[in-house]
């Protein structure tokens, strides 16, 4: 199951991030996004794990807790919605 973590601290790396999620399972990625531009976390990311109620469970339990001071939100991630590129000039 792929895992949409949101309201990450901006100082969480991705080992962090996965060492959260291990107390519940084997994690198989996690992974912060961050800024292209600039390099700094955008806030969230993903956790993939391959047990859907190991992953649940982490769900439950994860979110609403607070971790580097903010409260995390987690939620079962959904598809990418593919949004039609335009042309700006």
């Amino acid at each position: 199951m792929n895992i949409y973590v949101s309201n990450l601290g901006f100082n969480v790396q991705d080992a962090e991030l996965k060492q959260l999620f291990n107390s519940y399972g084997e994690v198989t990625s996690a992974k912060v996004i961050m800024d292209k531009f600039t390099n700094q976390s955008r806030g969230f990311g993903f956790v993939e794990m391959p047990d859907d109620a190991a992953a649940q469970k982490a769900i439950d339990e994860l979110n609403g807790t607070s971790t580097d001071g903010r409260s995390l939100k987690v939620t079962e991630a959904r598809p990418r919605e593919e949004k039609p590129r335009t042309n700006r000039w």
